[in-house]
């Protein structure tokens, strides 16, 4: 059997680390190359004699840039990709950079009108994603829809099976909660003290020791922040909601073409 691609674009939030540790390893009749590999994944590649092969890597603002690095060696390539509706993926990825530092409102992280936020327009262009992915490979993208994932797992796990000739045994399939999402109170403190300390993950140090020894610190000061938040009395911690549903609103409906233009194609058995 010649050798083919298939390659997850996982954009961040929509699933992709639960499907990379919990279900690709039990995809059988095809060859999953872990993502601690990807860092040498065309040498990974080439060890591979011939059949079905599963990549995965995780992404967001960086899409172009790592399906170009991808599409520049690898050219038998279905690629296959995980929408989520983009209130929600705002408002997850909002949370996300919270998390880990960012400290303005959610209307700065995606400026909707004028387009000067952290992320851009371009992010959220799911369409825009499809047809970059026809033009960088030679078979048509995969298009699968997160809440399809939340909603039905088991459906959703057996139909991203069969899309690439794969058998699964759901039972195999851990299903537990590694670890829930931290709530609002903890986010608000986070984002209250990113305010006088810069938390925002970053490189310190060019020397990799150095770099890591930084991160392991700097992930110690934030995992405590969080953690610590849970003991605050709610009532030291501001009642404005952490993200304006308005807003939300207004980003749902602003992409609403681009929703369901997105939802016609999705993956169908």
């Amino acid at each position: 059997m010649a050798k083919h691609i298939f390659f997850h674009v996982g954009i961040s939030k929509t699933g992709s680390t639960f499907l990379q540790q919990r279900v690709f390893p039990h995809i059988k009749n095809i060859q999953y190359i872990p993502t601690h590999k990807y860092h040498q994944i065309n040498d990974e590649i080439k060890k591979v004699k011939n059949g079905p092969i599963l990549v995965s890597r995780e992404f967001d603002r960086q899409f172009e840039r790592e399906v170009d690095l991808f599409a520049k060696h690898q050219k038998n390539v279905t690629p296959i990709i995980v929408f989520r509706q983009h209130d929600q993926y705002l408002a997850s990825q909002y949370r996300r950079f919270i998390k880990n530092g960012f400290k303005g409102e959610v209307e700065s992280f995606f400026d909707v009108e004028n387009d000067t936020g952290f992320f851009k327009k371009i992010h959220f262009n799911f369409s825009y994603q499809v047809q970059y992915l026809k033009q960088k490979f030679n078979t048509e993208p995969l298009v699968f829809i997160y809440e399809d994932l939340k909603n039905e797992p088991q459906h959703f796990i057996e139909q991203f099976a069969t899309s690439i000739n794969g058998k699964i045994d759901i039972q195999a399939v851990d299903f537990s909660t590694k670890h829930g999402s931290y709530n609002e109170k903890q986010l608000k403190v986070i984002k209250t003290i990113s305010q006088y300390i810069n938390l925002e993950k970053r490189r310190v140090f060019n020397t990799a020791l150095l770099h890591l020894l930084w991160r392991f610190y700097h992930a110690i000061i934030r995992y405590s922040i969080l953690y610590l938040a849970l003991i605050i009395p709610h009532v030291l911690v501001s009642k404005k909601a952490l993200i304006n549903k308005v807003y939300l609103k207004k980003v749902k409906e602003f992409f609403m073409e681009d929703w369901n233009k997105i939802t016609t194609i999705k993956y169908k058995k």
